[in-house]
């Protein structure tokens, strides 16, 4: 009996003193030191396009195209778009858009504008982007947009120094009836 007198007491006891407070503690958060620059040392730039001049560029190679034998006045040309063989990045679509502008308002050809171009590509099944690397797909667009001359051309080498590469074709039999190359300008 003393025994459940002594265990009630207990009971009434933890009934009238409120419990203890429990306090949350959090673990110590540790920040890793960041390594801090040497004195002298410079944070390294990223690297930035090489600035080239386009239009210098394809002038002379345009005006020796223009003058070739074997084209007739009037035809219409297709320029694919120029292709980056170099060793690193090159802003290619400003190659393009550059020999584009050097061939507008001949008297030699009519261009394939790049509305109908954008067109016959999404016609045949072709990607926006898709460069006619394969010549077969190159006849196949400019026969669909009834182009007589395809004109290739293509950067290779260094970057920081690229050597542009152009060639016409003739679509009716596959001919290359020009070709020529020179160095890109800075």
């Amino acid at each position: 009996m003393l025994a459940l007198f002594l265990s009630g007491c207990l009971t009434r006891q933890q009934e009238t003193q409120p419990p203890a407070p429990v306090e949350p503690v959090q673990p110590p958060i540790s920040v890793p030191e960041q390594p801090k620059p040497e004195p002298g040392q410079n944070v390294p730039q990223p690297p930035k396009m090489q600035t080239l001049n386009w239009p210098a560029s394809v002038s002379p190679l345009v005006a020796q195209m223009l003058k070739a034998d074997g084209i007739t006045a009037g035809s219409v040309l297709l320029v694919d778009n120029v292709k980056n063989s170099t060793n690193g990045s090159l802003q290619s679509a400003k190659a393009t858009a550059a020999l584009q502008g050097a061939l507008k308002g001949n008297s030699q050809f009519t261009l394939v504008t790049p509305q109908q171009l954008a067109v016959a590509k999404q016609t045949l099944g072709l990607s926006a982007e898709d460069s006619l690397v394969s010549r077969s797909k190159a006849v196949g667009l400019a026969r669909y947009v009834g182009a007589q001359y395809v004109l290739y051309s293509n950067a290779e080498g260094d970057v920081k120094s690229p050597t542009l590469q152009m060639q016409l074709m003739l679509v009716q039999t596959g001919e290359i009836i020009w070709s020529g190359s020179g160095a890109v300008q800075h």
